[in-house]
């Protein structure tokens, strides 16, 4: 907005310009709405672990039902 470009910005603040680019997506996060804070990032990290196990686990179960009906017959 102030017609520098980001490597500019950046010289003149003596910052990365990586770290620029994580400020610009952040605010753009929160911005958009959909900021978590470190917590929820962390318990939505948490949950899509153990959704994922929970799906492997139901998988197996569902094979092993089926390969002992096979065998009951």
């Amino acid at each position: 907005e102030q017609g520098y470009s980001v490597s500019e910005a950046a010289a003149f603040l003596g910052i990365t310009t990586k770290l620029i680019y994580n400020w610009k997506a952040k605010l753009e996060e929160q911005q958009a709405g959909n900021s978590l804070n470190e917590d929820e990032r962390a318990e939505l990290k948490r949950l899509r672990k153990e959704n994922k196990d929970l799906k492997m686990e139901k998988e197996i179960l569902k094979k092993a039902s089926a390969f002992f009906a096979r065998e009951m017959k």
